[in-house]
């Protein structure tokens, strides 16, 4: 499936496939290959972080859609398994998606099922995406209800 360009920037250089997306659940894979393995041999934590935030981040901006955008503010994965080689697949379920906020739960498993990492990430709903990427003496002020940037 093609996912749309502003997606596919980070996604492209780690070479993720997107096989699903929607708003309640999003799946992509990911061959692991030797640029990204690390100096023993295996698949790179970061990898197994970077594929968490992906598939979370599509799938909590799918939800909320024309509201506004969400960036994520907390990514925490824990490690099962190594992997040396073959495909990852990772998947994303919503735990909790409010107002401002929503906290999705991701599995990366390799070919046969087996959980190699599992993540939460909690991402914030931002209503003025104007914010985005400033400091707090460079944001204007949103209205009532919108989010501002903070430092």
């Amino acid at each position: 499936m093609r996912l749309p360009d502003e997606f596919a920037g980070f996604a492209k250089l780690l070479g993720i496939e997107f096989t699903e997306f929607g708003a309640d659940r999003t799946v992509l894979t990911c061959e692991i290959t030797p640029e990204l393995l690390q100096p023993y041999g295996i698949l790179h934590g970061g990898v197994h972080c970077a594929l968490v935030e992906t598939a979370a981040s599509v799938a909590a901006a799918l939800w909320f859609g024309d509201r506004g955008r969400v960036v994520g503010v907390a990514n925490h994965t824990n490690f099962l398994r190594a992997a040396r080689s073959g495909q990852i697949t990772a998947v994303a379920t919503p735990i909790y998606r409010g107002r401002s906020q929503q906290l999705w739960q991701v599995v990366n498993t390799d070919r046969g099922g087996r959980e190699l990492a599992r993540g939460e990430v909690r991402l914030a709903n931002i209503a003025w995406p104007g914010a985005l990427g400033q400091d707090s003496g460079t944001a204007q002020a949103g209205t009532a209800g919108e989010g501002t940037a903070r430092e």
